[in-house]
């Protein structure tokens, strides 16, 4: 049986049952974007303030950081509605390791952005999504911007950890267990 999250048919024999071609998209659109992020705000944190540039590179990370953040509740939505293929066979703590890991990533991908957007609703600039302006949820405060900001840089070393982590633990099953579990979301 086949939904729009999960495809129980094996693309070749003996493989895996693997994700539907939608939910494989939008894992790697997101990882690429959460990435992206990543980098571009490490590299903005060493910028000088007042550089023109910063200005623009900050409020394109707001714009994608917002996008990412749609797409990442888009996949919670589809995560709860339609069930995942079946985890290949694994000794009990690896799968609560499993579980574990992907339940913090997904805290921290919605944490990341939830923060960064209340740090920018407690400055006199607010957040722009492309281009178009947002409601603040604040007044320009120095004391709550920093809280948020601190939550939202935090965070970003958390998901670093986590995400190598999880690309760990899906090489580790591809390279020593041998068991194909990477291939599930390969496209």
């Amino acid at each position: 049986m086949t939904t729009a999250h999960s495809s129980s048919a094996p693309s070749r024999a003996g493989a895996a049952p693997r994700y539907a071609g939608s939910m494989i998209a939008l894992h790697w659109l997101i990882a690429f974007g959460i990435i992206g992020l990543l980098a571009l705000g490490l590299y903005m944190v060493g910028l000088p303030k007042g550089l023109p540039v910063k200005a623009t590179l900050l409020n394109l990370h707001k714009s994608i950081g917002l996008t990412v953040f749609l797409l990442v509740l888009l996949r919670i939505v589809a995560r709860v509605a339609f069930h995942r293929p079946p985890l290949p066979p694994m000794r009990p703590w690896q799968r609560a390791a499993a579980r574990t890991t992907q339940g913090l990533l997904y805290v921290a991908m919605v944490a990341m952005p939830v923060s960064g957007y209340l740090g920018s609703s407690f400055n006199r600039y607010g957040t722009r999504f492309w281009g178009i302006p947002l409601p603040k949820w604040g007044w320009d405060d120095a004391g709550l911007r920093e809280l948020f900001f601190g939550i939202h840089e935090a965070t970003a070393y958390v998901l670093i950890a986590l995400i190598v982590l999880h690309v760990a633990g899906a090489l580790k099953h591809q390279w020593i267990d041998r068991d194909n579990l990477l291939a599930r979301m390969l496209p």
